[in-house]
């Protein structure tokens, strides 16, 4: 991990660079970054959202992104494969999010003044049902398994899924449909 200092060199180091490349280089290097983030902004927010629970923090991450990528073009870096270079960054961003998080123990909410109510069984039994579904989409055929993931996972519009998958909207709506009804009769025979 980096002091202070060395991340106020960095910072002082990334504004000189920016500050020397010639007019032509800042614009190839921003145009660079703008279809980066035209290609892959909306993929990598569901991608990032997905993994940390949370919309908000996903999108945070993908931000920290692309401005980790900015500052490693003004340094002068070269990418060869804009899509895994940016999924790189993400993972390890992702990766520094889970190490954040701390776990508190029951005590420590107790001293807080958070008190447990008695009654969480219809809230408990919600989400132990959400979780239930979410892990019975592994057991449909593929061809539903891809677009229920797509569509309840990942939260895309049919509009999305149909762009990503080259189906017809209307196509995917009946897999869709066809999928909940598999995942209810999978649902009722737990």
């Amino acid at each position: 991990m980096e002091n202070g200092n060395e991340s106020v060199m960095k910072e002082h180091s990334t504004r000189l660079q920016l500050y020397m490349m010639t007019p032509k280089e800042k614009i190839e290097r921003e145009e660079i970054l703008t279809v980066a983030h035209q290609d892959y902004d909306k993929k990598m927010n569901s991608y990032a959202s997905f993994k940390v629970s949370s919309r908000a923090a996903g999108q945070d991450l993908v931000q920290e992104t692309f401005i980790k990528t900015w500052k490693y073009l003004v340094r002068g870096g070269r990418i060869d494969v804009m899509k895994s270079f940016l999924y790189h960054i993400l993972n390890h961003l992702i990766i520094d999010e889970y190490r954040k998080r701390k776990i508190s123990s029951l005590d420590t909410l107790l001293e807080k003044g958070f008190e447990p109510s008695l009654d969480n069984s219809k809230n408990l039994s919600k989400v132990y049902d959400e979780k239930i579904v979410l892990d019975l989409i592994k057991y449909l055929p593929p061809k539903y398994r891809k677009v229920m993931r797509m569509r309840y996972i990942q939260d895309l519009s049919l509009q999305e899924i149909s762009l990503l998958t080259g189906q017809t909207k209307n196509a995917i709506a009946v897999q869709t449909h066809r999928g909940l009804a598999k995942l209810k009769k999978l649902y009722h025979q737990n």
